[in-house]
């Protein structure tokens, strides 16, 4: 595994707490984690962009000092074409994609999203214009682990969504489930998502059974460097 550089490129790349790294000017949050704080710690990508943020996520590993070949594994939150696009394009990755289902098997091209609801028909249309990536993708559960990292299924946003949280790291990736406004947290919209009411109870099972973090990193908006699980709470006690 590559030695870490503290050298970064702030146009490409964005260094948060806790060994992440945000891949900047991608059409949604992209990030890179780095799994503990010796040599030997694993390397996760965090979703992956539309296709065209292939070379700003390789740029980011870079100047981060890694390789896409140093990469364990891609942590999905959830199957979209602008969090799964550019991974049939990051060809040196050799790492296992973990994901829930039925998102997974949206991946690996074993089964297609449906016609209803609305949410489900665009993710169905868009995979058209996706590159099915040759990676492995392992199913994970709700409770499973990766790393320090534990899987908490959120559907509502889409049927397999994800919030991936590191007690240990203080993080909590939550994808689409929410997005930054202002420095709040706010429910994925109606319009996007498969379900509002799924969405909302979601965010409150997410906040009842997560640990303590410090950082909340989104989809879309910025991350919350500081304070993320106060944010979290705020949110969950408004529905």
């Amino acid at each position: 595994m590559a030695t870490h550089s503290e050298s970064l490129t702030a146009a490409t790349a964005t260094e948060l707490p806790g060994g992440v790294w945000r891949v900047d000017g991608s059409a949604s949050n992209t990030f890179l984690v780095r799994d503990g704080d010796d040599e030997d710690a694993s390397v996760y990508l965090v979703d992956a962009g539309v296709p065209g943020d292939a070379g700003a996520i390789r740029a980011t590993v870079s100047n981060a000092g890694y390789d896409l070949r140093d990469v364990d594994g891609v942590l999905l939150t959830h199957y979209d074409y602008d969090h799964v696009g550019a991974l049939g394009r990051l060809t040196e990755l050799d790492c296992p994609v973990y994901a829930h289902e039925p998102d997974a098997s949206f991946l690996d091209g074993s089964e297609t999203p449906s016609l209803w609801p609305p949410k489900a028909l665009l993710q169905r249309v868009t995979g058209r214009f996706l590159d099915t990536p040759s990676l492995p993708v392992e199913r994970v559960a709700d409770g499973d682990s990766v790393g320090s990292f534990t899987a908490y299924h959120t559907p509502g946003h889409g049927p397999g969504h994800l919030a991936w949280v590191s007690e240990e790291r203080g993080i909590a990736f939550v994808g689409d489930l929410v997005r930054e406004d202002g420095g709040d947290l706010e429910a994925s919209p109606w319009y996007i998502s498969y379900s509002a009411d799924e969405v909302r109870e979601s965010v409150r099972s997410l906040d009842d059974r997560a640990p303590d973090f410090e950082t909340v990193c989104v989809g879309h908006g910025d991350p919350i460097a500081s304070g993320g699980r106060e944010a979290l709470a705020a949110l969950a006690r408004s529905l």
